[in-house]
C-alpha cells in the first residue's frame, strides 16, 4: 500500500485553520468582515475571557437562507465568486470560503440567521466540523455567529495563546479599526464587565476620529487627501491579436488617497501605528510602509516613525488580495505609481500644514513603541458603564460654540496616569461635528502653524544657542544650529538640482586618513560628492586629498563630514540609492556647516535666520529629525498666570 492518501476534510479544515486562525482577534476579523459583505450598518462584538471562551457577532446585514447557512460551513464555498475571472477583480472583504469551516473544525460554533424574505430563521450548532442540530427559529433579519471554546480540540494551539487581556487588546485594535475605515455603520465592544466602545454612526472618518479618541488625538494629526487618474501611470492592455472584435478599453479609475497623518513631533519606535486600509481592507503592506518612511525622510529621525491612518481606494482590478491566507498582504499591479502617488500626498500634507510644536509637548514627545489609535482595554472591576459612550442625544451637536478644557476627557498618546473616575475616553459635555475641511470650532484658535515665522521679532539668545522671539501668537524659542542646517540643506538640494553648488579651493589639499571600507564607499559615492562642490582623490592606498569643499566647510568640520559620510553602516548601504544618497550627503554637508552652539550672534544675522527659515519647505525639523522652534502659546502663558 502506498504512503500517500487524501487528508480527511476534518484535518484539511484544520490545517487551512492554522493559516487563518490565528488568535481570538483572527476569528474577529474574519466574522467582521463577512458582516461588512452582508451590508450591515450595525455590529456588535462580544467577547469573554479575551475570546477564548466567546466571541459573539451579531449584524443586520441580508442573512442567509438555511440552505445557504448549511452550505456556507462546506470547505471553499462562497457566495462572492463564480469563475476564476472574479479573482482579478476582488471587490468583497473575503472571498474565499475558507473562513467558516476553519473556525468551525477549532470551535464550538451557533449561528442564528434569518433573510429579510423568509419568514423563519435558521439556528445551527456545529463542533469540531460536525453539525449537531438544525432547526427552525424566529429570528430578526441579519446573522448572529457565537464561537465557544476557541481550540478546544487543538491544545497545542490553544497553550501558545497569550494572556487574557493581550488577546483582548487585539480585538480591540481590530475592531476599532475598522469603526475608523467604516465611519457610517454603527460598531459596539462588549466584555462581560464593560463596553469598550461604542460608536454610532457619524458622516466621515474626522468624525469617527474625534467620536473615538476625543479632541488632543484629533488635534495631533494632519488630515491628508489626494486623487490622480490611473490614465497617468498607463493601463496595461493584451497586445492586438488577442483583442477580440467586441474589446473595450478599459477604464483606468482613480487612486484615491485620504486619511491622516501625524505631525513630526509625535513619534513612535516602531511601524506598529500605521494603519493602511485597501478598499476597505486593513493590510500590511511593505511597498506602503516604505512610502511613509520616505514621506519623513528628513522630517523626523530615522529610527522613529509616524502614526498613520490611511485609506487607499482603487478599482478592484488594480490590487490583487489573493496574495496571503489571512488577506494581509496585497500586490499592487501599479506598485511604484501607488507608493510615489501615497508618498508625494504624505509630504504634500506636511509641507501644507507646517505644525508648530508647542513647548509642553515638545517635553513629553519622546519616541515609544506603544500603539497608538487604540482603546483602553485595562480592566475595571466593578464598573458597567462603557470605556467609551457618547452621553444621549448630545453625540454631534451643531459646532457654533467653543469646546471647554472639560468637554472631553483627554485621550493621550504617552504613557499616562489613569484617573480614578470610572469612565475613560468618555465624552463629559457636549461632543461637535467634525470634518475634513471643517475647524474643530468656531471660537478656537487657528492650528499652530509655522507661517508666521517671517513675522518674529528677536529679543536675543539664551546662552549663546537659542534664539527668543516673539510675535502676536507666543512666545517663540529657535535652536540657531538646526535652524541654520535646515536652511543650509534645503539650499544645497536646490543648488545639487541646477548643477550650481558653490565650492571653495583649499590652499593645500588636505589629506583624511581613511578605513578600507571607507575607501571603497569613496569609490562609489565619488561622483555624487563632486557634484556637491567636492574635489577629492585618492592619495595612497588609505588616504585621501580633498583638493577642493563646499563653501562654510573647513579644517576639522570638513574631515568629520567626510568620515561620517564614508562611515555608513553595511544595513544602511543596502537600502542606500540615489536619492537618499543624495539627501544624505546635502544633510551631513549642512550640520557641519551650520552655525553651531555657543556662538553669539549679530541681531542682523538672526534676523537673516529666522527670515530663511521662514523661507523654507519643512521648517518643522533639521533633516536629522530634530525640532527647530517651540512655542509658547499666548493662551498656555495666560493659562499659567491664571488670566484664564
Amino acid at each position: 500500500m502506498g504512503k500517500i492518501h487524501v487528508l480527511s476534510d476534518q484535518v484539511a479544515n484544520q490545517i487551512a485553520a492554522g493559516e487563518v486562525v490565528e488568535r481570538p482577534a483572527s476569528v474577529v476579523k474574519e466574522l467582521l468582515e463577512n458582516a461588512l459583505d452582508a451590508g450591515a450598518t450595525r455590529i456588535r462584538v462580544e467577547i469573554e475571557a479575551g475570546g477564548r471562551k466567546l466571541i459573539r457577532i451579531a449584524d443586520n446585514g441580508h442573512g442567509m437562507m438555511r440552505d445557504d447557512a448549511l452550505l456556507a460551513f462546506e470547505r471553499h464555498a462562497t457566495s462572492k465568486l463564480r469563475s476564476s475571472d472574479d479573482l482579478l477583480s476582488i471587490s468583497t472583504l473575503g472571498f474565499r470560503g475558507e473562513a467558516l469551516p476553519s473556525i468551525a473544525s477549532v470551535a464550538r460554533v451557533s449561528v442564528e440567521t434569518r433573510a429579510a424574505e423568509d419568514e423563519a430563521g435558521t439556528s445551527l450548532e456545529i463542533a469540531g466540523g460536525n453539525i449537531l442540530r438544525v432547526e427552525d427559529a424566529g429570528l430578526p433579519p441579519g446573522t448572529t455567529i457565537a464561537v465557544r471554546d476557541l481550540f478546544f480540540n487543538t491544545p497545542a494551539r490553544k497553550k501558545f495563546l497569550r494572556s487574557e487581556q493581550t488577546e483582548l487588546g487585539h480585538v480591540a485594535a481590530l475592531v476599532t479599526h475598522y469603526a475608523l475605515a467604516n465611519p457610517s455603520k454603527h460598531f459596539e465592544l462588549h466584555t462581560a464587565t464593560q463596553a469598550l466602545l461604542i460608536a454610532p454612526a457619524v458622516a466621515n472618518v474626522g468624525e469617527r476620529l474625534f467620536q473615538i479618541f476625543g479632541r488632543d488625538t484629533f488635534e495631533s494629526l494632519i488630515p491628508a487627501a489626494a486623487e490622480v487618474d490611473f490614465a497617468r501611470a498607463g493601463i496595461p492592455e493584451p497586445p492586438p491579436w488577442k483583442r477580440g472584435e467586441d474589446y473595450e478599453k478599459p477604464e483606468p479609475g482613480f487612486l484615491r488617497v485620504s486619511g491622516f497623518v501625524s505631525k513630526p513631533e509625535l513619534q513612535k519606535l516602531n511601524r506598529n501605528s500605521i494603519y493602511v486600509f485597501v478598499n476597505g481592507r486593513l493590510i500590511r503592506d511593505r511597498l506602503v510602509l516604505h512610502a511613509m518612511t520616505e514621506a519623513y525622510r528628513n522630517i523626523i529621525p530615522p529610527t522613529s516613525f509616524p502614526v498613520v491612518l490611511l485609506f487607499l481606494e482603487m478599482p478592484a482590478r488594480e490590487v490583487d488580495v489573493n496574495v496571503h491566507p489571512a488577506k494581509t498582504e496585497v500586490r499592487f499591479r501599479q506598485g511604484p505609481f501607488v507608493h510615489d502617488f501615497v508618498r508625494d500626498t504624505v509630504r504634500t500634507a506636511l509641507m501644507n500644514a507646517r505644525p508648530a510644536a508647542s513647548f509642553f509637548a515638545a517635553l513629553n514627545s519622546a519616541p515609544n513603541a506603544r500603539s497608538s489609535l487604540m482603546v483602553d482595554v485595562s480592566p475595571m472591576p466593578g464598573i458597567d458603564q462603557p470605556v467609551f459612550e457618547p452621553r444621549d442625544g448630545e453625540l454631534m451637536p451643531q459646532s457654533e460654540g467653543a469646546i471647554e478644557p472639560g468637554d472631553v476627557a483627554a485621550y493621550e498618546l504617552r504613557e499616562r496616569i489613569v484617573p480614578p473616575s470610572p469612565g475613560r475616553l468618555g465624552f463629559e459635555g457636549s461632543g461637535m461635528a467634525v470634518g475634513y475641511d471643517e475647524a474643530i470650532t468656531a471660537n478656537e484658535q487657528e492650528p499652530a502653524t509655522l507661517n508666521s515665522l517671517a513675522t518674529l521679532k528677536p529679543l536675543g539668545q539664551l546662552r549663546d544657542s537659542f534664539i527668543l522671539a516673539t510675535n502676536e501668537e507666543g512666545l517663540w524659542i529657535v535652536d540657531q544650529h538646526v535652524a541654520h542646517e535646515r536652511v543650509l540643506f534645503e539650499k544645497i538640494l536646490r543648488e545639487r538640482k541646477v548643477e550650481q553648488v558653490q565650492r571653495q579651493r583649499l590652499l593645500m589639499p588636505m589629506l583624511v586618513e581613511l578605513l578600507p571600507e571607507q575607501m571603497v564607499t569613496f569609490a562609489e559615492i565619488a561622483e555624487e560628492l563632486e557634484r556637491n562642490g567636492f574635489e577629492a582623490e585618492p592619495f595612497g592606498p588609505r588616504t585621501l586629498a580633498v583638493k577642493a569643499a563646499p563653501v562654510g566647510l573647513e579644517g576639522k568640520e570638513l574631515e568629520r563630514m567626510l568620515e561620517e559620510v564614508l562611515g555608513v553602516t553595511e544595513k544602511s548601504a543596502q537600502v542606500d540609492n540615489e536619492e537618499t544618497r543624495r539627501t544624505r550627503i546635502a544633510a551631513s554637508i549642512a550640520c557641519h556647516a551650520a552655525i553651531k552652539v555657543n556662538m553669539r550672534l549679530e541681531p542682523e544675522k538672526i534676523d537673516w535666520l529666522l527670515r530663511e527659515l521662514g523661507k523654507t519647505e519643512h521648517p518643522t525639523s533639521c533633516p536629522h529629525g530634530r525640532p527647530i522652534a517651540l512655542r509658547y502659546s499666548l493662551k498656555d502663558i495666560q493659562r499659567a498666570f491664571q488670566r484664564i
